[in-house]
């Protein structure tokens, strides 16, 4: 494997990964997918997905093998392993693995994602799919008129907070701060509304349940350490991402953020290397989304050595 040169490697084994192989394998580019840590990706983490188009209810993992079976069937090559260096000063360019593969390659996607932060309290790692999550658009339809918590304070927490509202009218915000980050509209369109209650200098130090649904929350005041327990059947996590980008620190564009800036599509800073789904997007964050930018990234690749081959 360390001998040849790859026409493309996708970093990635997500939706925007996956879709990149399937437009890829489609255009004879042989791809080769480096599926990482975590194959698969944020929706390996998920319970049922039923808003992907064509697809009223699925498991999210059983999507993933689905998209996987496809891309191996059109002609994909796997490799579970991390590139965890690059060099593209120089055509083709290097990749390393975890495992001291170096690869070389005409052409990259980087479609490693993001992955979401997390409170690191006692269990939310065990409830994890199973009433904590990070998403309400893909999880808020499953909590009909059941308490609910959302956790932060800024922009993303007030949208979802205000998203709930289509379903429930039991809805907390857990803002570890004595206010609230996010901008003023966003705030305006929350504090207005009677459903929806903050709890500040708090934070959720343990969650409750079964293993499979939760029950209840411990929240904690941070100025006093009190404690006290809030009926929940599903806390929502809003307190960011981190995209998947130390590795490339020094070879492409990021933003402050650590996200891969892109232009003209997918392209990034250097040509011949471009980025699809959460390791650039930080406003959509869904699954679909991140195919749609894997399908772009593969045609955009494609173009690219079509112009220069």
């Amino acid at each position: 494997m360390t001998n040849l040169l790859y026409n493309l490697i996708i970093i990635g084994s997500g939706p925007a990964g996956l879709t990149a192989g399937i437009y890829a394998s489609r255009a004879n580019l042989e791809p080769l997918i480096l599926e990482g840590k975590t194959p698969g990706g944020q929706l390996m983490g998920t319970t049922y997905v039923e808003n992907w188009p064509g697809v009223k209810s699925i498991l999210g993992p059983k999507l993933m093998m689905d998209m996987k079976d496809q891309a191996e069937s059109l002609g994909c090559s796997f490799l579970q392993e991390k590139i965890v260096k690059v060099d593209f000063t120089e055509k083709p360019f290097t990749l390393w693995t975890d495992k001291n593969k170096k690869l070389k390659t005409k052409t990259v996607i980087i479609a490693t994602g993001a992955v979401p932060n997390k409170l690191n309290c006692p269990g939310e790692q065990e409830h994890w799919g199973k009433g904590v999550t990070t998403c309400t658009v893909c999880d808020g339809a499953f909590y009909q008129d059941k308490p609910v918590i959302i956790v932060g304070g800024g922009d993303t927490a007030m949208e979802d907070a205000s998203f709930m509202t289509k379903f429930t009218k039991d809805i907390t915000i857990v803002q570890i701060m004595d206010k609230l980050t996010a901008s003023y509209a966003m705030q305006k369109r929350v504090l207005e509304n009677s459903d929806i209650r903050i709890m500040y200098n708090s934070t959720v130090s343990e969650i409750h349940g079964d293993g499979q649904t939760v029950n209840h929350a411990t929240i904690t005041n941070t100025k006093t350490g009190k404690t006290s327990q809030l009926p929940t059947n599903a806390v929502f996590i809003a307190i960011g991402l981190k995209p998947n980008t130390q590795f490339l620190q020094g070879h492409v564009d990021l933003d402050k953020l650590g996200y891969i800036k892109i232009k003209n599509g997918s392209k990034t800073s250097v040509d011949g290397v471009f980025a699809a789904g959460d390791v650039h997007d930080y406003t959509y964050k869904q699954a679909i989304t991140s195919a749609g930018a894997g399908c772009m990234a593969a045609l955009d690749a494609e173009r690219y050595l079509t112009k220069n081959e």
